[in-house]
């Protein structure tokens, strides 16, 4: 009767179970390219928020001298509701990619992000939860900008966010450095 090595019986001679494992293992780690497409789908979400940004502000130029302050404000956050959206959707099709589908060959480039860098799943959730919690923000503000008891709550819960966001910053910088 044969014994395995100590090492293993792998490690002795190669079987056709490692072959079979090797070639799973490669499929599996090949299987990050689905995701791929889905990166590409959220660049075009991105240009049709990039659209409807445009489209926004030519309606608000359009009529901009018959728009009263409260209805112009409400456009602006209008605008800056898309533009954070398309700022997440840039956040995940890029650090997304980066860190599940395959590494950006971006070191030398001149615009290259410095928050590349430090792009990782917990980063990525960190700064998804920030922007989800400035749109919810937007449109807290644009559904009650009229009733003050709701601007001084909103506006508590904002500080309290910003507060937590700061804190959440400060751990992870701390971690980094150690």
């Amino acid at each position: 009767m044969s014994h395995p090595s100590p090492a293993g019986p792998a490690s002795s001679h190669p079987s056709s179970l490692t072959r079979v494992e090797q070639a799973f293992e490669f499929l599996v780690f090949s299987s990050r390219w689905i995701q791929a497409p889905l990166y590409g789908g959220l660049i075009v979400a991105e240009l049709l928020y990039a659209s409807k940004f445009l489209l926004e502000l030519w309606e608000m130029g359009i009529h901009f001298k018959q728009l009263e302050e409260t209805k112009f404000m409400l456009g602006v956050l209008g605008l800056i509701d898309v533009t954070m959206v398309a700022n997440l959707l840039t956040m995940v099709i890029i650090g997304g990619y980066a860190t599940f589908v395959s590494k950006l060959d971006l070191e030398t480039h001149p615009d290259r992000p410095e928050w590349l860098t430090h792009v990782d799943p917990g980063t990525i959730k960190i700064k998804l939860a920030a922007s989800l919690v400035g749109i919810s923000s937007i449109h807290l503000l644009k559904s009650f900008v009229d009733n003050v008891k709701w601007k001084i709550f909103i506006h508590v819960t904002f500080l309290g966010s910003a507060i937590l966001l700061a804190y959440t910053d400060k751990l992870m910088q701390r971690d980094r450095r150690h």
